[in-house]
């Protein structure tokens, strides 16, 4: 490597993400100058195909330090993927291709929305995960890429960072590769404000190899990266570095991390480095030669294509096109009483059989969620994973395991442990990544747990989550007919599931159906009320609708599996099934506010609930035919 050509490039990179951040006058302009020598000698190695973003064997490179989008969009430019010196010049801007965090499917050659610190590290440990699984089931001779992730001290601090590189450690993720970039800053400035943490011994203690290295040195970061790639253990390479590294007067400082550079500073800094201080957004052609991926990598990709096997070929293709149609479901006898949770453990094991590139698992709970897959053995070996007490790291991996390109991954833990995750949902729901989160022992049906255990305010918190879709299915049936709905959309999905028994319903929907998000179950002529409710207050509804009847009270009655996709009808499909001559109630064993967008009044939670036998729950909650039906009495004739 000529170390004089290796140094232009590294600072035609420093130079675009500054001139970036200073055009937008928004942005973080040291964490990229500081990261361009890594970035620099890391792209002789990154295996990448512009002109196919997609290709399987691919590299992956995850910059889990979002904030750093000036030393993203100057690499994806310079190897040649769609992003111009016009996309560049309008960072930060609305409608433009370069927002000021990387957005999966949004811009070219993005690989996953990272977003909050440490998400990124978990998302690769999850691309890991899904690379290693794949070289088990395809051959190393078919799936031998690596895994980047570039990170910086706030990523480490962050909680998820320890749960997910935990479990790279613990599946000896030998493709993975962790590049942090140290330089002891944050924005309030040095670490050692709040940090005093010896990352090496960390790493080390969870079965990281670990190199450290100057950050700015070509001949040790190249080093560090060849000896990366044939470890037999994960890798954190720990690179010294400075913040702003080339800014002549603000180098090492914390005022770089999250501000403009200023006009003089780039501009002296382009001068001390022998650019030309009054030229923008300048790539010499020198440089834009040595980091172009085009041509490297469509000839990578070809000789990858030429070297597998018919059968390779073929598990391939049966991977990437899962047919979800030829899922034969369970059937489950009307009358009959089944836990949503139990039925979703049958249905889960149906998709799978059928579908060769399901998988899944759950944070610790599997024999509570029912999420075992029979006879198909420990990932990464087998289909079942077993991610540990790591909710947050656990839907940041399976983001990502479902963004690689061969599965469709499902995690779960109990519905109030939800909030452990809430960021990765999040950023699921973003990024419209089709995860299926499984939630049981949904409401104070969990009994004598506690309030501690009993989400109250869940549904509501989820449901407001757009391009989030949360099915709480009332019976085994509509369970079935929520996963049929599910596997077909291309956002993640919920199922929320009880722990209690609920009878099986026969199916005979008056009008709509799962697809709806709700649909009319019981309808009455002459109808003067329209009860709404979901989960295991179905049944409840149900009944009190034929209790209030003794009182001339004539009730239809809503199914709500997935409340998202109900708000998602037209104003005609909602007058069809919710008739605006009737008072409208809503019943569920939660907050429910979201109701009040079609109910007149919501019998809900007002509390977090109590410790004691369900049963005896429902009834000092209201949630009982005597108390339901005293209630809209009560209101009825106010």
């Amino acid at each position: 490597m000529s170390k004089q050509l290796l140094q232009k490039q590294a600072d035609t990179i420093r130079f675009l993400a500054a001139d970036m951040v200073q055009q937008a006058n928004s942005g973080h302009p040291g964490a990229p100058m500081g990261l361009a020598d890594i970035a620099t000698v890391l792209s002789k190695h990154l295996n990448v195909n512009p002109a196919d973003e997609k290709w399987l064997n691919r590299d992956r490179l995850v910059f889990s330090g979002g904030h750093a989008t000036g030393l993203v969009y100057s690499l994806l430019h310079l190897w040649g993927f769609n992003v111009s010196v016009n996309d560049m010049k309008n960072f930060r801007q609305t409608h433009s291709k370069t927002p000021g965090h990387p957005e999966y499917g949004h811009t070219h050659g993005i690989e996953i929305t990272t977003g909050p610190l440490g998400q990124g590290i978990a998302n690769a440990v999850g691309f890991a995960a899904a690379g290693k699984y794949a070289q088990n089931i395809l051959g190393k001779e078919v799936i031998n890429h690596k895994v980047y992730c570039l990170c910086g001290d706030g990523d480490l601090q962050e909680g998820i960072s320890y749960e997910a590189t935990a479990s790279a450690g613990h599946l000896k993720l030998d493709n993975l590769v962790i590049i942090y970039d140290s330089n002891n800053i944050t924005i309030e400035g040095d670490t050692s404000l709040a940090w005093s943490e010896n990352v090496k011994k960390r790493f080390q203690a969870i079965d990281f190899e670990v190199i450290e290295i100057d950050g700015h040195n070509f001949e040790q970061i190249d080093k560090a990266l060849v000896t990366a790639k044939t470890s037999t253990m994960p890798v954190l390479i720990i690179a010294k570095t400075a913040i702003a590294k080339g800014a002549v007067t603000m180098e090492g400082s914390h005022h770089a991390h999250g501000a403009p550079l200023g006009n003089d500073e780039i501009a002296a800094s382009k001068a001390k480095a022998g650019f030309n201080p009054e030229e923008k957004f300048y790539v010499p052609a020198d440089v834009k030669g040595a980091f172009d991926k085009l041509v490297i990598g469509s000839v990578a990709q070809n000789n990858w294509n030429d070297s597998l096997s018919a059968e390779a070929k073929a598990k391939i293709a049966q991977l990437q096109n899962p047919d979800f149609d030829s899922v034969v479901y369970p059937t489950f006898e009307a009358d009959s009483s089944v836990a949503t949770r139990d039925s979703n453990h049958k249905i889960l094991n149906a998709i799978a059989a059928a579908v060769p590139g399901f998988l899944g698992g759950s944070a610790d709970l599997g024999p509570s969620n029912k999420t075992e897959l029979k006879g198909e053995g420990d990932f990464p070996n087998g289909r079942n994973i077993h991610f540990g007490i790591k909710e947050h790291a656990m839907a940041a991996m399976t983001n990502a395991m479902n963004l690689y390109g061969l599965f469709r991954v499902y995690s779960a833990t109990f519905f109030v442990f939800s909030d452990y995750l809430k960021p990765a949902a999040r950023i699921a729901a973003l990024a419209s990544i089709p995860q299926h989160f499984i939630w049981t022992h949904d409401s104070i049906g969990v009994g004598e747990d506690g309030p501690t255990h009993q989400p109250i305010e869940h549904l509501s918190q989820f449901r407001a989550l757009p391009n989030f879709y949360t099915f709480r299915p009332a019976d085994a049936t509509e369970n079935v007919d929520s996963w049929k709905v599910a596997l077909k959309m291309n956002a993640p999905t919920a199922f929320v599931c009880s722990r209690q028994g609920l009878k099986v319903l026969k199916d005979e929907k008056a009008f709509g159906s799962v697809a709806n998000g709700g649909y009319l179950l019981k309808k009455r002529e002459n109808a003067n009320i329209t009860i709404m409710a979901s989960g295991s207050e179905l049944m409840l509804a149900l009944q009190t609708a034929c209790s209030l009847e003794e009182e001339g009270i004539i009730a239809n009655v809503v199914s709500v599996p997935c409340f998202d996709l109900l708000l998602e009808q037209d104003e005609s499909y909602i007058a069809q099934i919710i008739d605006k001559n009737t008072r409208v109630y809503a019943v569920e064993a939660a907050r429910g506010l979201e109701y009040y967008r079609f109910a007149h009044k919501v019998f809900g939670m007002d509390t977090f609930g109590a410790s004691g036998p369900a049963n005896d729950l429902f009834e000092e909650f209201g949630f009982t035919i005597p108390k339901l039906k005293a209630n809209i009495i009560a209101d009825f004739k106010k």
